[in-house]
C-alpha cells in the first residue's frame, strides 16, 4: 500500500537526481577537454619553434606530448558520448513512466465516472426531457389556435378577396393612357430658321418626323 503511494514520487525523484548528477559528469569532462585541447596546441607550437630552432629531438618529444593528449582527448569524448545515451535513455524512461501514469490515472477517472453515471439514471433523465419537450409542443400549439370571432374566420374567402383586389389594380393599370415622351428640340441650321416661329402642338409623329429632318440637315 506504501510502496503504491510513495514509490512513484520516489523513483521520479531519483531519476532527477541521476540526470543532474550526469550533468554535472558531462560538464566536468567538457571542461577537462577544452584544457586538453589547449595543451595540445602548445605542444605544437612548441614542435615548431624546436624545428626552426634545430632540436629535433625536443621537437619529437613535444609530438608525441602531443599524441597523448589527443589520445586523452578522444578518451573523454567517448565518455561523453556514453553520458549522452545514458541521459538520452533516462529521459525517454521517464517520459514513458510518466505516459503510463498520465495514462493510468485518466482510465481510473473514467471508470469512476461510469460508476457514478448509472444507465438507469441516463434513460431516466431522457424520458424527462421527452416528457418536458412534448409538453411544451402541445403548450404551443394550444396558444396558437385561434380564439373567438377569428377561429370563425374562412381562409378560402380571403383568398378569394384578395384574388378580386389584385384583378382590380391589374385592370386600372391597364386602363389608365400611355404617357409620350417630351418632344426632342428641332435644330434647324443657319439661314433656315424662320423669322417668326408660330408655336404650334404637334403629334408625336410630327415631332420624330423634325428631329430626322434636322439630323439630316445637318
Amino acid at each position: 500500500m506504501f510502496n503504491r503511494l510513495f514509490g512513484k514520487p520516489k523513483q521520479e525523484a531519483n531519476a532527477l537526481t541521476t540526470l543532474d548528477k550526469l550533468n554535472e559528469t558531462l560538464e566536468m569532462l567538457e571542461k577537462k577537454e577544452k584544457v586538453l585541447v589547449k595543451k595540445a596546441a602548445a605542444e605544437v607550437e612548441k614542435a615548431k619553434e624546436f624545428a626552426k630552432g634545430r632540436n629535433k629531438r625536443a621537437a619529437i618529444q613535444s609530438l608525441k606530448r602531443k599524441r597523448l593528449y589527443e589520445q586523452q582527448i578522444e578518451q573523454l569524448g567517448n565518455f561523453q558520448l556514453r553520458i549522452h545515451d545514458q541521459m538520452i535513455m533516462l529521459e525517454g524512461a521517464k517520459a514513458t513512466t510518466e505516459t503510463v501514469d498520465a495514462l493510468r490515472t485518466g482510465a481510473a477517472a473514467m471508470k469512476a465516472m461510469q460508476k457514478a453515471t448509472n444507465m438507469d439514471d441516463v434513460d431516466k433523465t431522457m424520458d424527462e426531457i421527452n416528457e418536458q419537450t412534448e409538453n411544451m409542443k402541445q403548450i404551443q400549439e394550444a396558444l396558437s389556435t385561434p380564439l373567438g370571432a377569428a377561429a370563425d374566420f374562412d381562409e378560402d374567402e380571403f383568398e378569394a378577396e384578395l384574388e378580386e383586389l389584385e384583378g382590380a389594380e391589374l385592370e386600372e393599370q391597364l386602363l389608365q393612357p400611355a404617357t409620350t415622351a417630351p418632344a426632342a428640340p428641332v435644330q434647324v441650321p443657319a439661314g433656315r430658321q424662320p423669322a417668326r416661329p408660330i408655336p404650334q402642338k404637334r403629334t408625336a409623329e410630327e415631332d420624330e418626323l423634325a428631329a430626322l429632318q434636322a439630323e439630316m440637315a445637318l
